[in-house]
């Protein structure tokens, strides 16, 4: 079934409801979520992309305390960010960040601009980060759909589509607008992605203590665990390189990448792979 299930606006009511209750009592106490700073939120939502919680804390806390406003962010070299970056990876985060900071500065004087509209201009700003800073930082009733959302909700309607199909994604965008409206969205949908991380889980998932968990159609079925359906993973391809170790008078000969591939503009020794 490819179509999204039926949703009565009065079952979505009672889901939010249960979520924001639960969230309140349950939710883990995050060094961004003691924050109503925009530009705070913005750093933190974009370290979170693709990364543990437990590994973003330290590195969210040593970027702010270099880089504590977007001013200073956009005025700061392309190489001092990548240094509080490293380890981090996906450094095309960073890169995005700092070109970002730099229009938020030139174009909108410095403020993180509130609308969603505006956000999705800002360099490396998705529909997740949109959807994500408009109603954690701003109050606006704009959904987001993340892994742990998309768990979530199929999870509870029982749907076993593929989600990676657009059709599938855009359904469920749509499920999450309609379940944002109303009081406190943000924290709606932090609820959503906190239900996702710590209780919906990939692999055990903790039903019993489920917020909404009575009224889960997965669950249900007594089969959780085989929703979402995604499709299987391609095997991981290796590739064999050589790299060159040339040193005069102390210094190492280093190139920097091309922007926009694989690690874009990081450095590296020079090299290249080896062709079969």
């Amino acid at each position: 079934m490819t179509q999204a299930p039926e949703i009565s606006t009065a079952r979505l009511r009672t889901m939010r409801s249960r979520l924001l209750a639960w969230y309140l009592e349950h939710r883990r106490d995050l060094p961004w979520r003691r924050s109503r700073d925009p530009f705070a939120i913005w750093i933190s939502e974009s370290m979170l992309q693709q990364t543990r919680v437990e590994t973003v804390i330290p590195y969210y806390e040593r970027f702010l305390e270099r880089f504590p406003d977007v001013e200073t962010l956009a005025d700061s070299d392309i190489e001092e960010v990548y240094g509080l970056w490293a380890g981090l990876g996906y450094y095309s985060r960073a890169r995005n960040l700092h070109a970002a900071a730099k229009m938020v500065v030139e174009q909108y004087g410095g403020r993180l601009p509130d609308q969603v509209e505006d956000l999705r201009r800002l360099k490396g700003v998705g529909r997740y980060t949109a959807g994500a800073l408009a109603s954690i930082a701003f109050d606006r009733e704009e959904p987001l759909v993340d892994g742990n959302v998309i768990r979530v909700l199929t999870r509870w309607l029982g749907w076993r589509s593929d989600v990676s199909q657009k059709k599938v994604v855009d359904a469920l965008w749509e499920i999450a607008g309609r379940l944002v409206l109303g009081p406190q969205p943000g924290d709606l949908n932090q609820a959503l992605m906190e239900l996702g991380a710590t209780v919906c889980t990939p692999r055990s998932p903790r039903c019993s203590e489920c917020p909404i968990g009575r009224s889960c159609q997965g669950r249900k079925e007594g089969d959780v665990e085989s929703i979402p359906r995604k499709p299987r993973k391609q095997r991981v391809r290796a590739v064999r390189g050589v790299a060159a170790w040339i040193e005069r008078k102390g210094r190492v000969l280093m190139v920097r990448r091309e922007e926009g591939g694989l690690l874009g503009g990081m450095w590296e020794l020079p090299g290249g792979t080896i062709e079969e």
